[in-house]
């Protein structure tokens, strides 16, 4: 595996695959790897001739008092993790290459930014979609890989990707959970022994949701008020929101869920638990 640190070295080696005619999946994360980006490595593997993976803290995405200083850093076993997932290229970015002295370009999908995340954490999408752009321009991948989870993000990088004309298929993989249901994230290292219990809760309220709405309820503010129940807001886990939606572009139903988007429903949670941030969400596909 090869390990970079410029964005020379990055744009090198990627521009010497395509060259030779081989076909590039590509990764970008924030280390701190776990299962689910594991997950997308293998995925890249399988339909590719070479994977490439980003690991870069990008600063832009946080807000003030976030995590920005406490966001967990690994880099050695994330380098392991790369090897034994058969990463070819693994490059480290910094804020300084990212964002030189006297950057001011930024990519907004504006309405796609605005509900969920975007209401607690302005500016995150922004964040995101400039790095990601970035990313893309450099590596010019043939496919990029998401996780569900991030169900937002996709939406917004899938947008971008379309209307900046990128040459990139954005692919979208199954969200990758513990055994109790919890979706794995980098921040689930932040739950001590009590929110550690307390987290499968959202997983739960999810699928109960689900199930409502499966069985023919139709009224959204039923599916939502399930969706609550479950989640058991209060001191131990405290509700950012709890939302059922279109899945196609996150805006609300109008006359119920038989009316909904033909690209499904979206039921996503992101709830404080302990220390953690935690978002989760699951997809019913269109009758």
């Amino acid at each position: 595996m090869k390990v970079v640190g410029s964005i020379e070295e990055l744009v090198v080696w990627c521009d010497r695959y395509r060259a030779a005619g081989l076909s590039v999946g590509f990764v970008p994360t924030m280390g701190a790897l776990h299962q689910g980006h594991v997950s997308l490595f293998l995925a890249a593997k399988a339909e590719c001739d070479r994977v490439v993976v980003s690991i870069f803290v990008n600063p832009t995405q946080f807000g003030p008092g976030e995590d920005l200083e406490k966001y967990p850093k690994t880099p050695e076993s994330d380098l392991e993790a790369c090897r034994r997932a058969g990463v070819d290229l693994a490059f480290f970015g910094t804020a300084s290459d990212m964002y030189p002295r006297h950057f001011q370009t930024w990519v907004s999908a504006d309405e796609l930014s605005r509900p969920l995340c975007g209401r607690s954490r302005p500016g995150h999408f922004r964040g995101v979609a400039t790095v990601v752009a970035q990313l893309l321009n450099l590596v010019k991948p043939h496919r990029a890989y998401f996780g569900l989870k991030d169900y937002q993000q996709l939406l917004v990088i899938r947008r971008l990707a379309m209307d900046l004309h990128f040459d990139t298929e954005i692919r979208a993989c199954q969200t990758v959970r513990e055994g109790d249901g919890l979706a794995m994230s980098s921040r689930n290292a932040y739950l001590d022994a009590r929110a550690r219990q307390v987290a499968p809760r959202i997983y739960r309220a999810l699928l109960a949701a689900r199930a409502l709405a499966i069985g023919g309820e139709q009224r959204v503010a039923q599916i939502r008020k399930r969706l609550l129940e479950e989640l058991q807001p209060g001191p131990e886990l405290e509700v950012d929101y709890a939302e059922v939606l279109n899945a196609e572009d996150l805006s609300e139903f109008e006359g119920g869920v038989a009316s909904g988007s033909p690209s499904g429903i979206l039921i996503a949670v992101a709830a404080r638990v302990g220390r953690a941030r935690l978002i989760d969400n699951l997809v019913i596909p269109p009758s």
